[in-house]
């Protein structure tokens, strides 16, 4: 009967069910709830699937869904629209459950990295691990590396480690880069080495191609059509490479950013010595890029008084700058901008503070105080603002009313700092990789705990937490042959009893 409806009472007019329901499509919620109450037949109309199925696609709910995958689009809504909030309120008040991702005993923690909730971290005992925080399925599969010559002596000590979706790339000591696929398994897929140590190591964000930076020495790898691997340019750069980045969504031979000491490149294959900026004595001490915007600070040295450190703002498409901000007397030491929301950008400094920029305007929009040392990471969302400190202190801070609402502390520097709507991980990397208290002989791994380096997630969805959640502790399958009474630990979620 309510399907069958052809003419729709508008004042004086009649129209049809599909003429009315295109005019309904420019309401909203407020006003669609108001028109339900108008007459039973407005009510049918207001409660069309298609309308509420269009208001959830522009709020940003069930992509990935066609109108057929629920049975009752407007419920959807409300249910995705106060999830939303709870997370948001979990956010605030730190309401959730913290886990330690465990590490092999012993093994001094190198570098990490993550992607949608991937975990990667490399050890100094040259083992590479892997965990998925979405499952809670805490045992860390080891990723097998290429054995060395001869297949004897000690692995040498991971120096970067980069995901995406689809690959996972570990840089060594030795110059060794190992490249791993998330969807074939533990062994490496491709494998190659440079004579030098490795300065930098990226990967392409939603691609599959690598750079790494060794000496003055910039090489790309990337697969062909039919998956071989191979190395479509290399570049000599005059100075040693300090940041790299490899530019998303690029169709084509892969494009990188390099930065060497005062010159950054954009490197691409048809021409290799492109320079993006270049000032004598003003090194670059932080970069980040985006499809089509790079982003770094400039150091400079109090030659000219009224020109303060800065970020500078270029666009990869012109090679212009597009605008500078910032003014401050310390350096800053990180950036983000691939992550932030469109025409922003955050960004920490030595003199211990996180601005966020706005890119249209050319001025900083708020200005956060609260660690005790430099920043070392950061990332931003519409609302909320992540920091980690060189001091240990994690900070989540109010964007819009510049307030921190909570902070976390542990010994070492805070070098990675990534978050989505309902889950955090961080990672705590000390400095030292061959710590005192460390064994002589290299077949016992005892370094203490406290100089191992650590890395915290956390989970905010306490919806779902409420019968899977578990302490680490009582998740361990306690299939491992040898164990440390040092290494018995508890997470105790404290805010959720």
């Amino acid at each position: 009967f309510q399907n069958e409806i052809n003419e729709v009472p508008f004042f004086d007019v009649q129209l049809p069910y599909e003429l009315a329901l295109k005019i309904f499509r420019y309401l909203g919620k407020a006003e669609l709830g108001r028109c339900a109450q108008v007459s039973r037949t407005w009510k049918i109309l207001a409660e069309d699937e298609v309308l509420w199925y269009h208001l959830c696609q522009e709020e940003g709910y069930l992509l990935d869904m066609s109108i057929s995958d629920h049975f009752c689009w407007k419920l959807a809504l409300k249910n995705c629209r106060a999830r939303e909030h709870m997370l948001k309120t979990n956010w605030k008040n730190r309401v959730g459950a913290v886990s330690q991702l465990h590490y092999e005993p012993g093994r001094v923690l190198c570098d990490v990295h993550s992607c949608d909730g991937v975990v990667m971290a490399g050890y100094s005992s040259g083992e590479v691990r892997l965990w998925d925080t979405r499952t809670w399925d805490y045992t860390a599969p080891v990723l097998a590396a290429v054995a060395g010559p001869g297949g004897a002596g000690a692995s040498p000590h991971v120096s970067f480690v980069r995901i995406n979706s689809s690959l996972a790339v570990a840089a060594y000591e030795d110059g060794t880069v190992s490249v791993w696929s998330l969807l074939l398994g533990r062994e490496p897929i491709h494998h190659f080495q440079h004579n030098q140590r490795i300065q930098a190591l990226a990967l392409a964000p939603g691609g599959t191609a690598v750079a790494t930076a060794s000496g003055f020495e910039v090489r790309l790898e990337s697969p062909d059509d039919k998956g071989f691997w191979q190395t479509p340019a290399t570049f000599q750069i005059q100075k040693l490479v300090n940041f790299l980045n490899l530019v998303p969504d690029v169709t084509g031979s892969p494009v990188a950013v390099a930065a060497a000491e005062d010159i950054v490149y954009l490197l691409k294959a048809e021409d290799p010595g492109k320079v993006l900026h270049s000032v004598y004595g003003q090194p670059v001490t932080c970069l980040d890029v985006s499809a089509r915007e790079a982003a770094f600070g400039i150091k400079t040295f109090g030659w000219l008084l009224n020109e303060p450190n800065q970020i500078l703002l270029y666009n990869l498409e012109t090679n212009q700058c597009v605008t500078k901000v910032g003014n401050s007397i310390g350096d800053f030491s990180c950036v983000n901008l691939h992550n932030s929301p469109p025409n922003m950008l955050v960004a920490g400094n030595k003199d211990r503070r996180v601005r966020v920029f706005d890119a249209r305007r050319g001025q900083a929009v708020c200005s956060l105080y609260g660690h005790q040392l430099g920043v070392s990471a950061v990332q931003m969302d519409e609302w909320k603002v992540v920091s980690g400190g060189e001091e240990g202190l994690l900070c989540v801070w109010d964007q819009r009313m510049g307030t921190k609402l909570w902070e976390m502390h542990a010994r070492h520097p805070v070098r990675h700092v990534w978050f989505n709507s309902h889950s955090l991980i961080t990672a705590n990397i000390p400095e030292e990789k061959n710590p005192r208290g460390s064994s002589i002989t290299e077949d016992d791994p005892s370094v203490h705990r406290k100089y191992r380096g650590i890395i915290y997630c956390y989970e905010f969805s306490v919806d779902q937490l409420a019968v899977e959640s578990v302490l680490p502790i009582c998740r361990s399958s306690y299939d491992e042959l040898t164990g440390y009474n040092y290494n018995i630990g508890l997470a105790v979620p404290y805010d959720s009893i």
